[in-house]
């Protein structure tokens, strides 16, 4: 099932200023009770639509700002009717700050995000303190993050902002694993970069505190 053009994709695809801003009740959202993980910045969603298969048990919500990219990747779960997966199009922090209920989410998932590479730009990215806060928020205790990139000072500058983050302890990195097909990587960018030659950072951080104000 292809969407038509214009096709607006509901269930699978959300606008964060279309929505009514309180906390997302995830079974009513999902129509179950599963454990929900967010693909923050999902970009054409590679990685929503293949774990939300693999793992059928577990209820998968992707975010993206750009709706053109964010209807790429709903477009996915549409064609198949995924039953465990939605994308939400709008600002992650605004999602996460007003959508999403403190402690509900069982992992987060923040891949290869966009490095603004000029220096007068380099405010612009997403992961700072307040981020970290926030994925902090919402992880449920003993919640995961996951981090992958391929520009070395952006994973240097969330490793230590997590290092140094009282609630998280860091885990051991993930293995690099060799792809078996085209689709068998994390991400499209994972894809073209692995393709390329290029390393890829990972980094996992566990949720070992509450927030004491």
């Amino acid at each position: 099932m292809r969407a038509p053009p214009g096709e607006i994709m509901f269930p699978w695809l959300r606008r964060s200023h279309e929505m009514e801003i309180k906390p997302l009740d995830w079974a009513e959202f999902f129509g179950n009770d599963n454990p929900v993980e967010l693909d923050i910045g999902c970009g054409r969603g590679l990685y929503t639509w293949k774990a939300s298969e693999a793992n059928p048990q577990i209820n998968y919500l992707g975010i993206e700002r750009d709706y053109k990219t964010a209807r790429r990747a709903a477009g996915k779960l549409y064609k198949r009717e995924i039953p465990n997966a939605r994308i939400i199009a709008g600002d992650a922090r605004e999602i996460l700050d007003k959508l999403i209920l403190n402690g509900s989410v069982h992992a987060a998932h923040f891949y290869f995000p966009d490095p603004w590479w000029k220096r007068k730009h380099k405010s612009r990215r997403l992961f700072t303190d307040d981020f970290a806060d926030q994925i902090a928020d919402v992880l449920q205790m003993g919640g995961i993050l996951h981090s992958w990139t391929d520009v070395e000072d952006y994973f240097e500058v969330i490793s230590a902002l997590m290092k140094h983050h009282v609630q998280f302890e860091t885990l051991p990195k993930p293995d690099e694993k060799t792809p078996e097909h085209d689709f068998d990587y994390q991400t499209s960018f994972e894809r073209k970069k692995r393709k390329e030659g290029e390393t890829i950072y990972r980094g996992r951080w566990k949720k070992i505190n509450e927030r004491h104000e």
